[in-house]
């Protein structure tokens, strides 16, 4: 084998290296691609759903202090009703 059959040689192994390296890299950067269509896809549903519960905790928050006002001056109702009713109280 003479020197320019081995220079050739060498040349197209190191083509079809190339070639199978790019074709490689193709394939790793297609799947990273989808990869990160479904993470886009998967942020915007949670950002959709994030909004919507915002939103649901926004409604229901203003009926959350309200019921615990409420609860408040019955608990407060309770406590004074317990102690006028209280066997200590009767004796007075």
């Amino acid at each position: 084998m003479d020197k320019s059959s081995l220079v050739f040689w060498l040349t197209l192994i190191g083509t079809l290296c190339w070639v199978g390296c790019f074709w490689w890299m193709h394939r790793i950067s297609s799947k990273q691609n989808a990869l990160l269509d479904q993470l886009h896809a998967q942020g915007k549903r949670i950002e959709k759903l994030s909004k919507i519960e915002h939103d649901l905790i926004k409604e229901v928050h203003p009926q959350v202090g309200e019921i615990k006002d409420g609860m408040e001056a019955m608990v407060a109702a309770v406590k004074e009703n317990t102690e006028s009713n209280s066997p200590s109280s009767k004796n007075k």
